[in-house]
């Protein structure tokens, strides 16, 4: 298997994973969505539904292969998708932290672009 295809299963295997933590919910009005695109690369999961009053529509994690990479494009987990893309294979070098400037992606851990 390439190394694209490999990032693809990983992407799929660490959201899916994400998608059951962000499930137990205790708020029943509240819903988790995973939406995987293969075709396009995208990888999205979103909560979605009512918190009380307040209308709640957001973006957790947006992933996305690109160039040979994975782009993180917004992440808002508490230790950072990033590190479980690193425990489950993804070199250091393929992860491109996207939700940073280009020019503070250099002096992070991960490939600038």
């Amino acid at each position: 298997m390439d190394r694209v295809n490999e990032y693809r299963t990983i992407i799929q295997r660490v959201m899916a994973d994400y998608y059951q933590l962000y499930s137990r919910s205790r708020n029943p009005d509240l819903e988790t969505l995973l939406l995987c695109d293969g075709s396009q690369d995208q990888y999205l999961l979103m909560r979605l539904g009512w918190d009380g009053d307040r209308r709640v529509n957001r973006n957790v994690i947006h992933l996305r292969l690109r160039d040979g990479k994975v782009w993180v494009e917004e992440d808002w987990t508490e230790q950072g998708v990033a590190t479980d893309l690193l425990a489950a294979g993804v070199e250091r070098e393929a992860i491109v932290l996207g939700f940073q400037p280009p020019h503070v992606r250099e002096f992070t851990e991960f490939a600038a672009v």
